[in-house]
């Protein structure tokens, strides 16, 4: 899911030969098997580690283990990182768990269905996270916290850490749910200090071993140091009294004892392999400029000289050793920190290593060779989405104005149209071309041709999108291909803007084309943005193309592509799109609250940021006002305000229809007329059919009919234009033939049932609801647009009680509560059933209470049973 886990966190750490059981701390271990929680809290260097990993290694079942040793990298990764240790250790978890989509956010729902699947097992799961002290984010505490919670006795968290983790310690404390091990008894014993002075080959007298155990206060690292100093001593008695008088804690020992005591070869690998986390035999050959490296870290790591085997040939330094090692070797050699990034920057970036090579290049402040190394790598994409987009974004922030090649000004312009700085992007854009235009340089201009088709539907401009697919097209032969296969949110981004830019042209089968490509493309996490933003632009297509069912499924699809990798955050341009058209539908269907609620959500991620998505919003928010009898506010919302340098010809109908609606709701029928009198829609038969409901409406009838005469002629049978072309049609025939009004309006009434389609016949005039109210018609309308009919008291053959107000249709996820209400569940326990917090459920309930026309849920049950709607 965008880069590989580093299998190496999964792994139990080994134990050296030199390493001390201790029963007594195994014995306390046992204890976390009766207690949800068990924390192992000490200093550096205190054992936790070995501790636990010995503990684990001889339990006799699998264990999940996660070295969190890379820092806090944001609660999104954390949590990859444990979903896979999870399954590392065998524990079945189910393949639709998904798996976070950002670095710095997780899906609540996630972690609900994580805890919902561990409190099912039979025989507890456990976990130990090593380094938990990295972890320094309250949220991705709080979250491991519910998780625990949630999974009752099915997961036993250990910790181990150097500090007390951001958890609600206090309450498993209290209520004696917790088992702790902390530094007083990580310290050793003067019984057990003996012992491991032993295993290293040194017997003291108890005497100085005591002092030795009250010098160091019993700290591990302290005495293995001290341990492995003293066995090269003639005399380690009396070193270790003098070591214990007048030497500085660590540091100096460490640089004094242990690197001056090594060859000045290997003196000099160990400083300049200090600046890298990890590292090969070949990287360090790199580093040092010498072979033999491989003979070299094997001793290393055979003498226990802070040398640790990652396994496939990689070591790393112990932290502590490679900080003093980096400290010492500014003083020792200045300049050549910069020096050793640079290098092992080229060498990671040569690997195929590229998250590496660009800290390292970022590091040595060389921003020309770690844009380019982005840019050759036709990375430049994941600026915009996957797991690093933020880290990328932060770690280029800093880049120098004294960067001046043309990968550099990509990754400026790439940055500010990230963040939707159109002005400046293009500043760096056209800089960008003007540098590439003298050289060769087929990924720089493929990036190129990338940012602009951004830039195209950003400002609106298809034209400067489609030149931009088009150099592209012809550049992906110069790339190799495989870059193109490790990266295809670069064709999915590049095609996604494509399809936007011809949708705001109106140009609606070459957009679907563009981004039905997109949308096909394998789900994963690099494409989960893009794969978004298309479906809801497809959404888009179907809704104004007048297909109500497809336009909903699409946007649901979008909305389940961002919650199944946690993309909560808007970063595409089209983000809150899918919910608009969502908006737009319920609008519709005749329900302004399940409208108004979608358009809340969008509104929390604030302006939208392309033209199409900016469209989508002024539409279905001015037609919802519309509903609800608000004109003038309408015409407001509607007027696009959208600065793109093409003008839309769908967005400049649909405004010029609600500015009508809005004139003739106020009473104005000739300044509706003259709203209308630049719109066209010959090529468009759900624009023209309400073109011609907004005619008739005004009274220009005659004209009315002549469109709908030609929009017969094309063939198509949206039911948005087949409706509303019914309506007007039934409408004009009332006067003379009111059989044909009947059956037209039985046509209307049977396509609009297919999709739920409500508006037209609640903007439909009183002859039109005088008709539905007569037998014929009451049963094709009943249930869906009006209540069931009910038996009039006075019996068969008796008039029928007049047909109430209009009846809004419960939306799926109000039928969702209102069944679970069927079946006598609490409000925490649907809220817990569809991974949603109670709040939510309380406001489904709310609104289906309102359409309903009850007070409580027994008889929410009752009516929604009574209208078939559960």
């Amino acid at each position: 899911m965008g880069e590989p886990f580093l299998q190496t966190r999964f792994a139990l750490p080994a134990t050296p030969v030199t390493f001390l059981r201790r029963p007594r701390l195994a014995e306390r271990l046992d204890q976390a098997f009766e207690t949800p929680l068990t924390m192992v809290n000490g200093s550096a260097g205190a054992g936790k580690t070995l501790l636990v990993a010995d503990w684990a290694a001889r339990l006799g079942q699998p264990v999940a283990w996660f070295t969190d040793g890379a820092g806090n990298q944001g609660c999104g990764v954390f949590w990859a990182y444990v979903l896979q240790a999870l399954r590392a250790a065998g524990v079945p978890l189910p393949a639709d768990l998904g798996c976070p989509g950002e670095a710095h956010r997780v899906d609540h729902k996630l972690l609900a269905r994580l805890a919902c699947e561990l409190s099912g097992r039979e025989r507890p799961v456990v976990l130990v996270l090593d380094e938990f002290d990295r972890v320094t984010s309250a949220r991705t505490a709080e979250q491991l916290e519910f998780v625990l919670h949630h999974s009752g006795q099915g997961l036993r968290l250990v910790l181990v850490t150097r500090t007390e983790p951001l958890l609600p310690l206090h309450r498993y404390r209290a209520a004696g749910a917790m088992t702790e091990i902390r530094d007083a008894e990580l310290a050793f014993t003067v019984d057990e200090a003996a012992a491991l002075l032993d295993l290293h080959g040194l017997r003291l007298p108890t005497a100085a071993t005591r002092a030795l155990v009250e010098r160091t206060r019993g700290w591990a690292a302290g005495l293995r140091l001290c341990a492995l100093a003293a066995r090269q001593s003639p005399d380690p008695e009396t070193y270790l009294k003098d070591f214990e008088a007048g030497r500085s804690p660590i540091a100096d020992f460490l640089l004094a004892e242990v690197l001056k005591r090594q060859p000045a070869r290997t003196q000099d690998l160990l400083l300049r392999v200090s600046v890298v986390e990890r590292f090969t035999p070949a990287l360090v050959a790199e580093l040092t400029g010498r072979g033999g490296a491989e003979q070299a870290l094997a001793e290393l790591h055979g003498q226990n000289a802070f040398v640790e085997d990652l396994g496939h040939s990689w070591y790393r330094l112990h932290p502590l050793f490679g900080e003093i090692l980096r400290v010492h070797l500014r003083v020792r050699s200045p300049g050549l920190e910069t020096e050793l990034h640079r290098c092992a920057a080229r060498w990671l970036r040569d690997s195929g290593a590229l998250p590496e090579a660009l800290a390292h290049g970022a590091a040595a402040g060389d921003w020309n060779f770690t844009a380019q190394a982005l840019v050759d790598d036709l990375a430049i994409g994941q600026l915009f989405t996957g797991l690093r987009a933020s880290d990328l974004a932060e770690l280029f922030s800093r880049m120098e104005p004294e960067a001046t090649t043309a990968a550099a000004d990509l990754v400026r312009a790439a940055c500010e149209l990230s963040e939707y700085d159109v002005a400046r992007g293009l500043v760096h854009l056209r800089r960008a071309e003007e540098r590439l235009a003298a050289r060769t340089d087929p990924a720089g201009r493929l990036s190129c041709a990338l940012l602009q088709s951004l830039a195209g539907r950003l400002t609106g401009s298809p034209g400067m999108a489609e030149q931009a697919a088009t150099t592209a097209g012809e550049l992906r032969g110069e790339v190799p291909a495989h870059l193109l296969e490790k990266h295809p949110e670069f064709t999915a981004l590049l095609l996604t803007h494509l399809g936007s830019a011809r949708l705001w042209a109106g140009r609606f089968e070459e957009a679907r084309a563009a981004l039905s490509e997109v949308a096909g493309f394998p789900s994963g996490v690099s494409t989960a943005l893009p794969r978004e933003d298309s479906l809801a632009q497809l959404a888009l297509i179907d809704y104004l193309d007048g297909r109500l069912c497809p336009a909903e499924r699409k946007a649901r699809a979008a909305l389940r592509e961002a919650e199944k990798y946690g993309l909560g955050r808007p970063r595409s341009c089209g983000s809150g799109l899918g919910r608009l058209v969502l908006a737009a539908v319920a609008v519709d269907r005749g329900e302004p609250d399940q409208a108004q609620a979608l358009l809340d959500e969008v509104a929390e991620s604030g302006t939208p940021a392309d033209p199409v998505t900016a469209a989508g919003r002024a539409l279905a928010t001015a037609r919802l006002l519309l509903s609800r009898g608000e004109p003038r506010a309408a015409a407001a919302a509607a007027d696009l305000g959208v600065p793109a340098l093409v003008a839309s010809p769908w967005a400049a109908a649909q405004t010029a229809l609600i500015a009508s609606a809005a004139q003739l709701a106020e009473g104005r029928p000739d300044s509706a007329l003259k709203m209308l009198d630049d719109v066209s829609c010959d090529d468009d038969p759900v624009c023209a059919a309400e073109l011609a409901w907004a005619r008739f409406a005004a009274g220009d009838r005659e004209a009315a009919i002549e469109l709908l005469d030609r929009v017969r002629t094309q063939g198509r049978t949206a039911p948005r234009a087949t409706v509303r072309a019914a309506l007007v049609r039934a409408e004009a025939a009332q006067d003379s033939d009111v059989a044909t009004a009947r059956t037209l309006l039985a046509q209307a009434l049977r396509e609009a049932r297919r999709e739920r389609l409500r508006r037209p016949f609640l903007e439909a005039g009183p002859r039109i609801r005088h008709l539905l109210e007569t037998p014929p018609l009451q049963g094709l309308a009943a249930g869906w647009l009006t209540p069931s009919g009910r038996a009039s008291p006075g019996g068969p053959g008796t008039a029928v009680e007049p047909s109430s107000p209009v009846v809004e249709e419960l939306s799926g996820r109000e039928r969702e509560v209102v069944g679970r209400l069927a079946d006598l569940m609490s409000t925490e326990e649907i809220a817990a059933d569809l991974y949603v917090s109670v709040n939510t459920v309380k406001t489904h309930l709310k609104s289906a209470y309102r359409k309903l026309g009850v007070n409580g849920r027994a008889e929410a049950v009752r009516r929604a049973r009574e209208h078939g709607l559960i």
